[in-house]
């Protein structure tokens, strides 16, 4: 797949063009217009018992405008970005926004918020990668983890992607802006087998840059040691332990914060967190950075998706709530200023307390450490904890056997006041990168 900067700069010119022509054609019967045109090209490819089973090449866009008449608004989208298309397709919008109910909260982000420069992020690197190139890499993970041990008897197969994308926002501001971005990842899923129980697992790495990708090898050996882990898994009987959560499954911990504070749930008042702004809701010691310009970060971007420039900013300071995370709309209906949060959040970044997770095993002494979670049982309003889990009994500081078929739970506002530290084991894979938690309780329920 060669990507030249012609190439690129072609295609962007070409995108833009079409989003300024979906803005001037929405001028006749809008008051107000945003359009976001989004195009991914790449390649996926999958392999089982090193034998080619699928093979897929996209280049997919697509254009989304949202118009404002009268504060009624109206949005409609297309894949197809030809002229004609893109006509049909702000009409579309027009005439949806005129049997709208009026909103006075609605409307385009403010023009003094926009991103009119956007900073290089270093995020884009296209692979040069052929076909053969990408199903090697894919059977030879997949390979790794075959090897490794004769309990190791079936496969989900080993997977290769390599994407790249380009974004164009512009909006009746004025605004017109684009980036180019890149993801690369390798993957491998196997089942291992003892005593006629099995056990499946899987490891994987991703970046902005194909270079930076772990080993085919390293990932297929890092599979066969999760798999090869959680064979001989007992179940616990009920009780009240500690709890490591992973690095792993500590990002969603966090994850259910950005739920918590989001505008739309505090306007609907649907949050457990609904008074904290400005409260201590985390230990004194943790403090949640959000890093949306980390170059080449897997969640970093120079405008959200309303066009809002992203700026660096704290959370979570020393425990305490900082701030919403806001999108046009739900700054104006509660009478704040836009965050820049339309989209998501852009790399949030929990440092760790100066130790290595044999270190949280020693300080934990017995309890469980949960590397995987189950079951969606999160209550948003009152912030009720209780999902499935699996994982590993510890005793004195060492690791002792896996465990599955357990359920944790807790309330989340217990959870975060209470956390005793988190460790140096960073999560970089995710868009919320931590450590290891260490929790000083929590409930378990097994046999």
């Amino acid at each position: 797949m060669i990507v030249t900067n012609q190439y690129i700069a072609e295609q962007r010119k070409q995108l833009e063009d079409a989003v300024s022509h979906a803005l001037e054609l929405a001028k006749t019967g809008s008051d107000a217009a945003e359009v976001a045109v989004n195009k991914t090209t790449g390649i996926s490819v999958s392999t089982r018992f090193s034998e080619v089973e699928n093979v897929e090449f996209n280049s997919d866009g697509a254009l989304g405008i949202t118009v404002y008449h009268q504060q009624r608004k109206g949005s409609a989208s297309s894949t197809d970005l030809s002229p004609e298309a893109i006509a049909r397709t702000v009409q579309a919008a027009i005439d949806i926004a005129r049997y709208t109910s009026p909103d006075p909260y609605a409307g385009p982000a403010d023009k003094d918020l926009l991103a009119f420069a956007a900073p290089d992020l270093d995020l884009f690197h296209p692979a040069d990668l052929d076909t053969d190139i990408a199903i090697e890499l894919a059977a030879r993970a997949e390979q790794a983890s075959l090897q490794a041990d004769q309990r190791i008897t079936n496969t989900e197969g080993g997977s290769f992607s390599s994407h790249y994308g380009i974004r164009i926002f512009g909006n009746s501001h004025g605004m017109l802006q684009s980036y180019c971005s890149s993801r690369h990842s390798l993957s491998s899923c196997v089942i291992a087998e003892q005593d006629g129980n099995m056990e499946r697992d899987y490891a994987y790495t991703v970046s902005r840059r194909f270079d930076e990708l772990q080993s085919p090898e390293w990932v297929g050996q890092e599979c066969a040691r999760r798999t090869l882990s959680r064979l001989g898994a007992r179940k616990l009987p009920t009780m009240k332990a500690p709890v490591i959560f992973s690095a792993e499954v500590a990002t969603g911990l966090f994850g259910h914060l950005v739920g918590a504070i989001s505008g739309s749930s505090i306007y609907r008042k649907s949050s457990f967190l609904l008074d904290s702004l400005g409260k201590q809701i985390l230990p004194s010691w943790l403090t949640i950075e959000e890093q949306p310009h980390l170059l080449r970060g897997l969640a970093s971007t120079p405008f959200d998706s309303e066009g809002v420039r992203t700026a660096p900013r704290d959370i979570i300071k020393e425990g305490v709530l900082q701030t919403w995370l806001l999108t046009s709309y739900s700054a104006r209906k509660l009478g704040m200023v836009n965050t820049g949060h339309a989209g998501g959040i852009h790399n949030w970044r929990i440092a760790g307390q100066g130790q290595d997770f044999a270190a949280l095993l020693r300080e934990m002494g017995t309890g469980l450490i949960v590397t995987e979670l189950m079951g969606q049982g999160v209550s948003a309003v009152t912030g009720d904890y209780s999902r499935g889990a699996s994982g590993f009994w510890v005793e004195n500081g060492e690791i002792q056997y896996p465990v599955s078929e357990i359920t944790i739970a807790g309330n989340l506002k217990d959870m975060w006041a209470n956390m005793v530290t988190v460790g140096d084991d960073i999560e970089t894979r995710s868009n919320i990168q931590c450590g290891s938690v260490l929790l000083p309780e929590m409930s378990i329920a097994g046999q």
